[in-house]
C-alpha cells in the first residue's frame, strides 16, 4: 500500500435501519443488499441489533479514504507548503495531521459521505429490494442510500463517537477543572473538527484575558479609594477599552497560528468567487464537475450571472429591512413595556419574578424570530455557506441585542438611576446565565430520557406485556437516542455553536457597555465562562451525538460583533454619532445592493485559476514524491557507509 503505515481503523459512521423479522427471506433483503454494497466499496461493516432498530457501523481503511479523497479532488498541504489536489499514488507528498493521521476528521467525514452516498446501481437491470412485505425498485444509475432514505427505510446516518478518544477527552478536558482555562485544543480539533476547536480556543483565550479586569473589578469593590474613586472608575473604563482592542488583535494572531498548525488554508470557505451558476463548492469539494457544467456560451452565462447576482442582492436588502422594521415595531414596544413596569413596581421580589417571567417569554419569541430569519436567508442566494451563516448571525443578533439591552438602556438613559441600573444588571447577569446553563445541560438529558421511554413503551406494546426491564445494551443505540447538536433556531444553516457564541457575544456587550455601572460583572462573567468551558465539553462528549464536522477558519461574523462592542456613547457626541451612523448606514445599504465586482468576472477568474492549478498539480506531486524518495535513498546509502566504516 505504497509503503504507508496503515492507521488504526475505528467505526466512525452509524446507519439506522428497521429491524428485520426472523421469518423474512434474506434474498434481496434491503439490509443485506445495503451491507453487501458497503463492503463492495471497501468499508468495514458491523451489524448491531438494538431494542427497536438495527444499526450498521461503518469504518474505512486508509486506502479507501484515500481513493475517495482523490475522487473528491480534496486539497491538502504538501511538504513544500502548497495545497494541491490529493492523489493516492503520491500520498508521500502530503503532510500529516498533528495527531499523525493522514486526514482530519472533517476530511474523513466528507470522504465517508462521498463513499456512502455514491453507491449506484451499475448493473444492467433494476434490482427489487424487499423489506417487511414491501418492495422497492432500485433503478439502473440510481443512488442507493438516497433511495432508501426517500422511502424512510434508512432512518439516519450519523457520526459515531470513538470511545477511546472520548474517554481520554473526558479525563483531560471536560472533567479537568484544575486547569481552569487550559484546554487540549489539538485533540479537540482532531476529534470534533475545525469550527468547534476554534470556538473553544476563543472561549479559553477570552476567559483567560478576562481574569485581569475581573481582578481589577474585585479590587475596586473591596478597596475604598475615597476621593480618588471618581478618578479610578474612568481609568478602569479606559483600561477596559484598551483590553478589548488588544484582545481582538491577539486573538487574530492566535487564530492564524492555529490554522497554520492545522494546515488549513485561509481561503477555505471565504473565496468570493467559489460559486458557479448557483452551485457552491469548498475545499472539500471538487470544482471540476461544476466547471464542466459551465457552458461555452459566454454571453448567456453573463446574463444568468447578472440576473442571479442582482436578485440575490435585492433579496438580502429586503430581508434586512424586514428584520429592522420588525425590531422597531414589534419587539421595541414589548421591551419598553417591560422596562417601564420594572421601574413602577416597588417590591424587589416582584421585580425579580417579573424578570424571570420576561426572560422565559422573550426567549421563546426571539427564537421564533430566529426561525423566521432562517427561512428568509434561504432566498438570499448567498455565495457560500459561511456567508449564509454570517447573514443569519447579524439578523438574529439584532433581535437578541434588542431583547437583552433595551431595558438596560431605558434605565441608564431615561431614568438615570444608578442603583436601579446596577440592580437590573445583577439580575440580568445572574438570572439569564443561570437559566441558560440550566436549560443547556438539562434539556439534552431530558430529551434522551424521553426517547428511551418511548422506545421502551413501544417495545412493551409490541410484546403485549407491561412488565419486564428493557435494557439498551449497545453503545451505538444509546448514541442514536441522544439529541443532535443543533441550534435552537433550527439546524438548517447552523449547529449548536450558534447558541454558545450568541451567549458570549451578549455577555461581552453587557460587561463592556456597562462596565462602570457594575465592574464586578467581569468577575461574574469569568466565573461563568470557566464553568461554561467544562459544561460545554461535557455536553459534546456525553449528552449529544458526535457533531457533524464543519469547515471554518474563524468564528465568522461573531468576531465583527465582538469588535463593535468596543465603543461607548457620550451625551455630547450624540449629534455627531447620529449623523455619522446615518452616513454609514447609507454606505452599508448601497454596498449591500451594488456589488464591487460582477459575479461572472469572479467566476471566470476562479475557473481559470482552478484549471491552471489542476494542470500543474499532478506533475508537482510527482516531483515532491520523487524528491522524498531520492532523499530517503541518499540517507540510506549514508547510513550503510557509516556502518561499513565502523
Amino acid at each position: 500500500m505504497n509503503g504507508i503505515e496503515e492507521e488504526q481503523t475505528a467505526f466512525e459512521i452509524g446507519v439506522v435501519v428497521p429491524k428485520r423479522n426472523e421469518e423474512e427471506n434474506e434474498d434481496f433483503d434491503c439490509v443485506k443488499v445495503l451491507v453487501d454494497e458497503f463492503r463492495k466499496v471497501g468499508l468495514f461493516v458491523e451489524r448491531v441489533q438494538g431494542v427497536a432498530d438495527e444499526f450498521i457501523k461503518l469504518a474505512a481503511p486508509l486506502e479507501t479514504l484515500g481513493r475517495a479523497a482523490a475522487e473528491l479532488q480534496l486539497k491538502k498541504r504538501t511538504h513544500i507548503g502548497m495545497d494541491l489536489q490529493f492523489e493516492w499514488e503520491e500520498v508521500k507528498a502530503f503532510v500529516r495531521q498533528p495527531d499523525g493521521s493522514l486526514f482530519s476528521w472533517c476530511e474523513r467525514f466528507h470522504c465517508y459521505q462521498h463513499i456512502i452516498y455514491g453507491i449506484v446501481n451499475k448493473s444492467k437491470s433494476a434490482v427489487t429490494l424487499k423489506f417487511d412485505g414491501k418492495e422497492f425498485r432500485w433503478e439502473v444509475g440510481e443512488y442507493l442510500v438516497p433511495k432508501l432514505e426517500s422511502v424512510c427505510f434508512i432512518k439516519q446516518v450519523f457520526p459515531l463517537h470513538d470511545e477511546m478518544k472520548r474517554k481520554k477527552l473526558l479525563k483531560c478536558w471536560a472533567l479537568n477543572w484544575w486547569d481552569l482555562t487550559d484546554q487540549p485544543i489539538d485533540e479537540i480539533y482532531s476529534y470534533f473538527g475545525t469550527k468547534i476547536a476554534i470556538y473553544f480556543a476563543f472561549l479559553g483565550m477570552y476567559t483567560r484575558w478576562m481574569l485581569f479586569p475581573a481582578a481589577f473589578a474585585i479590587a475596586l469593590q473591596l478597596i475604598d479609594f475615597g476621593s480618588l474613586q471618581l478618578l479610578v472608575l474612568p481609568i478602569f473604563f479606559i483600561g477596559i477599552i484598551l483590553w478589548a482592542v488588544m484582545f481582538s488583535q491577539f486573538w487574530k494572531r492566535k487564530n492564524s497560528a492555529l490554522l497554520a498548525r492545522w494546515q488549513i488554508n485561509y481561503s477555505v470557505g471565504v473565496d468570493p468567487g467559489n460559486k458557479l451558476m448557483g452551485m457552491e463548492w469548498s475545499s472539500l469539494q471538487s470544482p471540476v464537475d461544476l466547471i464542466r457544467k459551465w457552458g461555452t456560451d459566454k454571453t448567456n452565462d453573463k446574463e444568468v450571472y447578472q440576473r442571479n447576482e442582482w436578485f440575490g442582492r435585492l433579496m438580502r436588502f429586503r430581508n434586512d429591512v424586514m428584520v429592522i422594521l420588525s425590531i422597531i415595531f414589534l419587539q421595541l414596544p414589548f421591551e419598553l413595556a417591560y422596562a417601564h413596569l420594572y421601574e413602577v413596581i416597588e417590591s424587589d421580589v416582584m421585580k425579580f419574578g417579573l424578570t424571570a417571567v420576561y426572560l422565559f417569554a422573550i426567549q421563546h419569541f426571539t427564537r421564533i424570530g430566529g426561525k423566521i430569519s432562517v427561512r428568509l436567508i434561504k432566498n438570499e442566494n448567498n455565495e457560500t455557506a459561511e456567508k449564509r451563516a454570517d447573514s443569519l448571525v447579524y439578523k438574529v443578533f439584532g433581535l437578541y441585542f434588542m431583547q437583552t439591552y433595551i431595558g438596560v438602556f431605558y434605565h441608564a438613559l431615561l431614568h438615570r438611576n444608578f442603583l436601579t441600573l446596577r440592580q437590573v444588571l445583577i439580575q440580568r447577569l445572574l438570572v439569564s446565565e443561570v437559566l441558560e446553563n440550566l436549560l443547556e445541560n438539562s434539556l439534552p438529558y431530558l430529551k434522551y430520557s424521553y426517547k428511551k421511554y418511548r422506545v421502551r413503551k413501544k417495545k412493551r406494546r409490541e410484546k403485549g406485556s407491561s412488565t419486564g426491564k428493557i435494557q439498551f445494551s449497545s453503545r451505538v443505540e444509546k448514541e442514536y437516542l441522544k439529541p443532535s447538536y443543533t441550534a435552537s433556531i433550527g439546524e438548517e444553516l447552523e449547529d449548536g455553536l450558534f447558541d454558545d457564541c450568541l451567549e458570549l457575544a451578549l455577555q461581552f456587550g453587557m460587561i463592556m457597555m456597562f462596565a462602570c455601572a457594575f465592574p464586578l460583572a467581569f468577575a461574574f462573567a469569568a466565573l461563568n465562562n470557566i464553568t461554561e468551558m467544562r459544561t460545554d465539553a461535557l455536553k459534546l462528549l456525553a449528552m449529544f451525538k458526535r457533531p457533524v464536522p464543519r469547515a471554518a477558519t474563524t468564528i465568522g461574523a461573531w468576531l465583527n460583533i465582538f469588535q463593535e462592542g468596543k465603543w461607548s456613547i457620550e451625551p455630547g457626541l450624540a449629534i455627531i454619532l447620529v449623523i455619522e451612523h446615518l452616513l454609514l448606514l447609507i454606505k452599508f445599504g448601497f454596498s449591500r445592493i451594488v456589488p464591487e465586482e460582477p459575479a461572472w468576472v469572479r467566476a471566470n477568474r476562479v475557473k481559470n485559476a482552478t484549471q491552471a492549478q489542476d494542470m500543474c498539480s499532478k506533475q508537482l506531486l510527482r516531483t515532491i514524491s520523487d524528491g522524498k524518495m531520492m532523499f530517503g535513498k541518499v540517507k540510506e546509502k549514508e547510513r550503510k557507509i557509516e556502518e561499513r566504516d565502523l
